[in-house]
């Protein structure tokens, strides 16, 4: 069946009676949602909905972790031909009203007594006229979900398909708010035309069986999770929700996943644990003789090959293997998008026999432009653009887009809409290349290339990512914007810092203390001039500003999706960032923000 609408994606999984179309955790087990049942639940939500007067147009919002309730929510929603409006959990109370506000909901979905607290402390701000809760919640507030289940009996509804199969590919599906690292958040308005192209053919090349598995970890209010949601049922995989990432490890033990979407700052836990665990003797030995028999074979795995060589064959037994039992023991795809995923981390990753699939999208595109394929592969770039997408570069370096995916405009946002396109073609904002082989290469953020004052410019993302790869840094923003020379701002993995403090002596009462001693600021030195060795002149990093902060969604520095903002990081940081350049001709390398 061809896909003309998301509804067309909920029709596929009804039909397809698969007796676990998704997994849900309920206390220490994973209960099994039949097609069946999962119909059944969401014909009788939108009932609900429909006699509220609920229909095509009206914005539905959804304030949740993931949970079956969240997809259930979603669907019975666009079967109405409403439009989804995600908000991110994570989100303040103010940062919730603006969305709810501008969106114009009617109606929103919330998971959880805290959530639907966050949205009666400012409901007066909103258009809200129900409030609907999917926990089990005493008192007066919201409706409970639940409630609204029970009122159904049947999947099958004949009032509510002619309704869902009169949706067309022009109707608007969803509003998505992009996290706004550099400003307020702008809705995306996505059709059902826009989201159910692209997954006609993200995956097309993946094989997808009815026996494989996938996680839903990553916020489905970011549009690759959603995407990947969708993908994953349309083609018949077992969807298991897990609402709180840092559930994930145990959750990959239990349910053994078989197809692994993530953003690279999961891949890179991954590398960081693997690596303290290989920490001291004979751990370190055989670790690092593996690694070398890895970096040997990276080419064969590369291409998609199982090396053969016997030292691959131990190293696989001894180091390998260990690595891919923590992520459930059956991965056998394994996909990175939502950021850049950084060289070393994906060589470090092909030696110990994982090849990584990396992708590259963006809200406004539905969300995939390009992704490496199992067929089409090349370590480095973010693989070719799917067969129903154009791309060219610009004069300047930026990546242009065009196809069925791409958005038509934002939300109450006109002087955005126009600025975002040139000639038809949406402006990514991104700055890449195509190679000869057709294979796109995503440099850096147009907004984030640095010019110095010498009128240099230089790319940061593969310079952090660089700096990143070391397990003893957790976050890095390189720094130089009209500046003489480049510089970079460091917050370190405390955990390990910590504990390196401890094993050389280092004494210390605080992480301010930590960051200021004299033993740290050398091992930061040390680690940022072995980089330098790799950069060209202009690029090399000149000063290192230390800080006694890990970065958040909390306090701004990271967005909902967990990207970087780098002028929030910039702006929290000023007083020290112009202090360490104004200490330029002073004695030392390093300076260390308190």
């Amino acid at each position: 069946m061809s896909l003309r609408t998301i509804n067309d994606v909920f029709f596929a999984v009804v039909e397809r009676q698969h007796a676990k179309a998704m997994l849900q955790r309920l206390g220490d087990e994973w209960v099994p949602i039949s097609s069946d049942t999962l119909g059944r639940r969401v014909a009788a939500v939108a009932g609900g909905l429909r006699r509220w007067g609920i229909g095509r147009g009206d914005r539905v919002a959804i304030l949740s972790e993931n949970r079956p309730e969240w997809t259930i929510a979603d669907f019975a929603s666009l079967l109405l031909g409403a439009v989804t409006v995600p908000i991110y959990a994570t989100l303040t109370a103010e940062q919730t009203a603006y969305i709810l506000r501008d969106s114009g909901a009617r109606v929103i979905f919330v998971s959880s007594e805290m959530q639907l607290q966050k949205v009666l402390s400012i409901r007066d701000q909103t258009a809200l006229e129900k409030l609907i809760v999917m926990d089990a919640v005493e008192g007066a507030g919201g409706v409970r979900m639940s409630e609204m289940e029970s009122d159904g009996s049947a999947s099958h509804d004949p009032a509510l398909e002619a309704t869902a199969r009169a949706v067309s590919p022009d109707d608007l599906a969803t509003i998505i708010y992009t996290s706004g690292t550099t400003g307020t958040p702008k809705g995306v308005m996505l059709t059902h035309g826009n989201m159910a192209s692209n997954l006609s053919c993200s995956l097309a090349e993946f094989s997808l069986q009815s026996d494989d598995i996938s996680i839903s970890f990553l916020p489905l209010s970011h549009v690759t999770a959603r995407h990947v949601d969708f993908a994953m049922l349309y083609r018949g995989v077992t969807l298991a929700h897990l609402a709180f990432v840092n559930q994930l490890p145990q959750a990959l033990l239990e349910v053994k996943p078989t197809f692994f979407v993530a953003v690279p700052r999961v891949y890179e836990k991954i590398h960081f644990q693997t690596e303290q665990k290989a920490q001291g003797f004979p751990n370190s030995t055989f670790y690092n003789w593996a690694m070398s028999v890895g970096k040997e074979n990276r080419a064969e795995v590369l291409a998609g090959r199982t090396p053969t060589s016997r030292a691959w064959r131990v190293a696989e037994r001894l180091v390998y293997s260990k690595v891919r039992a923590a992520m459930g023991g059956r991965v056998e795809v394994f996909i990175a998008g939502g950021a850049p995923l950084g060289r070393e981390l994906a060589e470090w990753y092909a030696a110990i026999g994982i090849r990584i699939h990396e992708g590259y999208g963006l809200t406004e595109t539905s969300p995939v432009i390009a992704v490496n394929t199992p067929r089409a592969h090349k370590m480095g770039t973010v693989g070719k653009p799917l067969p129903n997408v154009e791309v060219r570069i610009a004069e300047d370096g930026e990546v242009l887009v065009r196809g069925p995916s791409v958005f038509k405009q934002y939300w109450n946002k006109p002087k955005e809409t126009q600025e975002a396109f040139v000639d038809g073609w949406f402006k990514t904002g991104d700055i890449g290349n195509l190679d000869t082989d057709g294979f796109l290469s995503i440099t850096d953020r147009k907004k984030d290339l640095i010019k110095t004052s010498g009128g240099k410019f230089i790319a940061p993302q593969p310079i952090e990512n660089s700096l990143k790869h070391n397990a003893l840094i957790a976050e890095a923003v390189v720094l130089g914007e009209k500046r003489k020379f480049p510089a970079v701002l460091i917050s370190p993995n405390f955990s390990l810092l910590e504990e390196w403090a401890r094993d050389n002596k280092v004494t210390f009462a605080s992480r301010q203390e930590l960051v200021a001693s004299s033993e740290v600021r050398v091992l930061y030195e040390g680690i940022v001039e072995d980089l330098n060795g790799n950069l060209a002149r202009f690029e090399k990093l000149k000063k290192v500003l230390l800080v006694a902060d890990e970065f958040s969604t909390e306090n701004g520095t990271l967005t909902a999706s967990l990207k970087l903002r780098r002028h929030r990081v910039e702006e929290r940081y000023r007083q020290q960032i112009e202090e360490m350049y104004q200490q330029s001709e002073a004695a030392g390398r390093v300076t260390t923000g308190e």
